[in-house]
């Protein structure tokens, strides 16, 4: 089968590798239809390996080369035995997150995200999202309503992480929220708040085409660019008693968004920290303290979360295929998705890959 598989920091390559076999009991094999290009993606073309293990990973064995893709859903193919939760020819969304089911501290309190020896579908595990077939684990597959596009079954992996940063926030009926960056997760984490209820938002980025597209989809939110206005004092301006606002999430993983985060929310707001940094940051500790702020991580989701987004997303009221500008063919995954997304002067947000022709 056709894959693209990363080899080192630069080197992707698209092959032709042996298809995975016959699944074995509670495996199950899928069709791929459509992949999402994540940031996550972009780092490990641009920097990696960073997630792509150097050495077999402790619980699957996976090490490089390494078929990427995370962002994806397909058509089952066949199942195991034992498997009953799914059959050939569902249609299905992937959760890409594999780890122990037992015997793991965070996996037996049914915390999977959290587990020592987390693998990823894409990442440190054989097969992914940017090839013909993928073999999974049954509790890597969800089926998708009629209802939902197969486009839309490749934007449940990155909605749910906007999900769970809004959940992480306790963003509801009425919050006011800043969003700081405004690329695919920022811009889901606004619908997903405007989804959980919020009814002020705000978006930073320092990309006016960012701001603008955001604006497309969300007409009433407030685009701010930090280089020219302070997203804490414009959050301010336009909030009750002039406070701030209720939570602020960093999409970016950038020092001067979370600093802004931690300026522009209301005494004892919240702050969640999402984008992953690449170093470490210092932060105004003084005012997280003189605030009485809570400051929370969001790794990922949890993986029952699956079932919930996909409800957000078919009903409509989580619009994620709003977020997608273009659309592509895996012979032109390299040039026209990872280059053209790395451009800082380029218009794309989120590129899928068809794998249907």
């Amino acid at each position: 089968m056709r894959a693209l598989r990363f080899h080192a920091a630069r080197d992707l390559r698209i092959e032709d590798i042996q298809a995975p076999g016959e699944p074995a009991a509670g495996q199950v094999l899928v069709r791929n239809r459509f992949v999402g290009i994540c940031g996550t993606d972009l780092h490990e073309y641009a920097y990696g390996p960073i997630f792509v293990p150097k050495e077999p990973h402790p619980f699957t064995g996976a090490h490089g080369p390494q078929v990427l893709g995370h962002e994806f859903g397909g058509v089952v193919e066949a199942v195991g035995e034992g498997v009953t939760s799914v059959r050939a020819g569902d249609r299905v969304s992937v959760q890409p997150l594999i780890m122990p089911r037992a015997g793991d501290f965070f996996a037996d309190r049914g915390l999977f995200h959290l587990s020592t020896d987390l693998a990823l579908a894409g990442l440190s595990w054989a097969w992914g999202g940017m090839a013909e077939y993928a073999l999974l684990n049954e509790y890597n597959v969800e089926k998708i309503p009629e209802e939902m596009s197969d486009e839309e079954a490749a934007l449940v992996e990155p909605s749910a992480v906007a999900v769970y940063a809004c959940d992480r926030g306790g963003v509801t009926a009425g919050s006011s929220v800043l969003v700081t960056g405004a690329g695919p997760i920022g811009v889901l984490t606004l619908l997903a708040a405007r989804a959980a209820g919020a009814a002020q938002l705000f978006v930073s980025d320092i990309n006016d085409a960012r701001l603008e597209f955001a604006s497309s989809i969300l007409p009433d939110i407030t685009p701010i660019n930090p280089g020219r206005s302070n997203p804490g004092d414009v959050v301010r301006a336009a909030t009750e008693g002039k406070v701030g606002c209720d939570v602020a999430i960093e999409c970016v993983g950038n020092e001067h968004a979370l600093k802004g985060c931690v300026d522009a929310v209301r005494k004892q707001g919240v702050v969640v920290q999402t984008g992953l940094h690449p170093h470490e940051n210092p932060i105004d500790w003084f005012q997280v303290t003189f605030k009485d702020i809570d400051l929370r991580g969001s790794w990922a989701y949890p993986t029952h979360y699956w079932p919930r987004v996909i409800r957000l997303i078919a009903s409509g009221h989580l619009p994620a295929k709003q977020v997608v500008t273009g659309r592509i063919g895996l012979d032109r995954a390299v040039a026209d998705g990872f280059d053209a997304l790395l451009d800082p002067g380029g218009r794309h947000l989120k590129i899928l890959i068809d794998l249907t022709n």
